[in-house]
């Protein structure tokens, strides 16, 4: 009798379940029926709206970049991440916005939506933007479950990937009528690395310098680097001697005996390094370990903090304003007009629509920007 009424039970449920999802999925948009054709990142032919009031976004990123495009009045729900409250936070668009946290969940962090709750929103998003296709529930299936279109954005970076970051911008500003938006963003960009190079690219004597503490799926200590370090790139200056392999973005722990070799004058840390335990951090092996202890960066004070660009993927805002910050440190002659701090909250301002760097070198105990002692 107890095994009869449990199968009548599972069996309700799978009928309510079938039920339910194909009645979102036959539902119309929430917000327009007529509709336009657009291709997404992964080459997938996606109907949307043509008027979007209502997104969501899921996975690394996506939310910043509808937050660049002044579009973040229209999320209606966020992932897990963005409900967090964490000691360190150092995502501008975050501090920017501090009302998504009080929006409803959707889903985990890095693209692990859940269909339930999408469906069940009230009103539904019109649009669903995802970053990392590959990541987290697959879109083409999110997409059949809930009814929403699944818009796939590449993220690319502001490297040799920065079309396909351009085009991802482009690709939101087609969906939210936001093209001009979308223009602005890629001039303001362009332009500030046009003009980091003008005030570099004819320097012959640089000094040698090293980034180390670089975030990469947390915290690390001073061995994790990437070889072409983007503020670097633009400030035409070499990351120690270490080799870019072809690979302007890649992350690396580049061994102990290299940086010694190298013996950098100044010597660069993500602040994102003071997330992990205290005697792990870069800033406690440069004072503790004696072979970095000799370097010329350490024994001559030379060390300063600058601001993690990898937060939930890349922050583009803080990629820029590092440069600026650490042209001041090695070509003081050549950015005499630069307020690093300044410079930064002028991009921020840009980018999300406020000021944060104050807010960000808070929650990093004010070692922003700075010569750290160690």
């Amino acid at each position: 009798m107890i095994k009869k009424k449990a199968f009548h039970i599972c069996f309700i449920i799978v009928c309510f379940s079938f039920l339910f999802f194909n009645c979102v999925k036959n539902r119309e948009p929430a917000s327009s029926t007529e509709m336009k054709t657009i291709n997404d990142s992964m080459n997938r032919t996606v109907s949307v709206p043509e008027s979007v009031h209502h997104i969501i976004c899921s996975g690394a990123g996506a939310l910043r970049y509808i937050s660049y495009m002044q579009c973040q009045d229209k999320v209606i729900a966020v992932d897990d991440m963005e409900k967090e409250r964490p000691q360190f936070e150092a995502r501008p668009y975050a501090f920017a916005n501090p009302g998504f946290r009080d929006l409803p969940m959707f889903g985990e962090a890095r693209g692990n939506d859940n269909p339930e709750l999408i469906a069940a929103l009230n009103p539904l998003p019109d649009v669903i933007f995802k970053t990392y296709g590959e990541m987290g529930f697959n879109p083409v299936e999110l997409q059949e479950k809930t009814g929403i279109p699944v818009v796939v954005l590449d993220y690319g970076d502001l490297g040799k990937n920065r079309p396909v970051f351009y085009r991802s911008i482009e690709l939101i500003g087609r969906i939210m009528n936001k093209s001009e938006r979308a223009e602005e963003i890629k001039e303001y960009i362009d332009n500030i690395i046009i003009d980091l190079d003008k005030r570099t690219s004819e320097i012959s004597d640089r000094k040698t310098c090293y980034i180390g503490g670089v975030a990469y799926k947390g915290a690390q200590g001073l061995q994790s680097t990437e070889p072409g370090y983007p503020p670097f790139l633009f400030l035409n200056t070499p990351n120690a001697d270490i080799d870019p392999m072809n690979n302007e973005f890649a992350h690396m722990d580049v061994s102990k005996e290299k940086i010694v070799e190298s013996d950098p004058e100044i010597i660069f840390i993500d602040i994102a390094t003071f997330q992990s335990d205290p005697r792990a951090n870069a800033a406690y092996e440069l004072k503790h370990d004696p072979a970095y202890a000799s370097l010329r960066a350490a024994k001559n004070g030379n060390i300063y903090g600058v601001l993690p660009y990898n937060w939930y993927t890349q922050n583009h805002g803080s990629t820029l304003a590092n440069a600026y910050f650490i042209g001041t440190i090695l070509y003081p002659d050549r950015f005499k007009d630069i307020d690093p701090i300044k410079k930064a909250d002028e991009i921020y301002t840009f980018l999300v629509g406020k000021p944060v760097f104050k807010e960000m070198d808070d929650s990093f105990n004010h070692m922003a920007y700075k010569k750290m002692e160690l």
